[in-house]
């Protein structure tokens, strides 16, 4: 089984992006009209996943998809709590149609209700809704709820903490994934995505957050942003820093996808991080969406690349599959109860 652990409702029915300009319109001028969530058809829906990610899907060879909504959509600072509690209820509830209309192909995994300032806490009602209601098998995180000016304090801070302790006692685990940036120094995709993936990492270095949550566990997006590339260096800085080896102090809880989207970066991947932590992701019609000039293959086709590593059959496997199912437990028990 293909399980593509990183999937994003990017082309979401256009009645669901005017729910959002009304709340945006009703930010810049109070006397405009309420807004309420738009009203989709199940034939809306059909029409936007079966042209586009269950085409892909289907075409590259993946069988399940685990689905969350638009990353760069969360857009946690805009507005207040009040507004990211509506956006986010609305953004996981389209997720859970889709699920619900095709639950062989799709699994869901929400967003977070995050406000800059806001304490974390205030998220744990959605997630507790999201898996407990909805049966999603995850969420999606946000390190910096400001859009790019990081004034959150680090992941490792007990800022987090009550959200922590309810990832750990639903058993799930969060997807470091942040959002649009208005700061103009990073753009979104190219530096924002990837500067978060990294210091993400350097942050679970520099702290003992999985002294306090052993079974935490965290997937870094985009390949682990730079940190395989840079491996040595933090190799050399947990050393500097008096920190245990890498293995030890973070990797038991730590996990990178495959959103990598060119052959040497996966041979790269695959090389210096532990097959164990490698888990198959395509965030397919997401950031990176066209032709490679140099294959004639989309960028984001990331199954072809794990295809053809010269690594065994038995490793492919593992992260096309068996390493998802542990790190996504309540994804394994959905399955299993299918009998696959």
């Amino acid at each position: 089984m293909i399980i593509d652990c990183h999937g994003h409702y990017t082309t979401a029915p256009d009645a669901h992006q005017k729910f959002r300009d009304q709340q945006l319109a009703r930010l810049k001028d109070p006397l405009a009209p309420s807004p309420t969530p738009a009203r989709i058809s199940d034939d809306e829906i059909r029409e936007t996943i079966e042209k586009n990610q269950l085409k892909l899907q289907r075409e590259r060879g993946a069988d399940i998809t685990i689905f969350s909504p638009r990353a760069s959509a969360m857009a946690h600072h805009v507005g207040d709590e009040e507004v990211s509690q509506q956006w986010t209820r609305a953004c996981n509830d389209l997720i859970k149609r889709v699920v619900d209309l095709y639950p062989q192909n799709f699994v869901g995994v929400c967003q977070l209700p995050q406000s800059p300032g806001v304490p974390i806490s205030h998220s744990v009602s959605e997630l507790e809704r999201c898996v407990k209601e909805l049966g999603f098998v995850g969420c999606n995180l946000n390190p910096d709820p400001s859009g790019g000016h990081w004034n959150a304090p680090p992941l490792t801070d007990k800022h987090w903490y009550p959200f922590y302790e309810k990832m750990v006692e639903l058993d799930v685990p969060a997807m470091i994934h942040v959002s649009a940036s208005c700061n103009p120094n990073f753009h979104a995709t190219g530096a924002h995505y990837i500067n978060a993936d990294t210091t993400a990492f350097m942050q679970f270095i520099q702290g003992d957050l999985f002294k306090d949550f052993p079974t935490l566990r965290f997937i870094i997006p985009h390949g682990g942003g730079a940190v395989p590339y840079h491996w040595g260096r933090y190799r050399g800085l947990a050393d500097m820093l008096k920190r245990p080896p890498l293995d030890q102090h973070v990797m038991k809880n730590v996990f990178f996808d495959t959103c990598v989207y060119h052959q040497p970066g996966i041979d790269l991947l695959v090389k210096v991080i532990d097959i164990e932590n490698i888990l198959f992701g395509s965030e397919m019609v997401g950031a990176v969406r066209g032709i490679d000039p140099q294959t004639g293959h989309y960028f984001d086709d990331t199954k072809r690349y794990i295809d053809a590593l010269s690594i065994p059959e038995a490793d492919k496997r593992r992260i096309f599959e068996g390493n998802a199912r542990r790190v996504f437990p309540k994804l394994d028990a959905i399955l299993r109860a299918r009998g696959q």
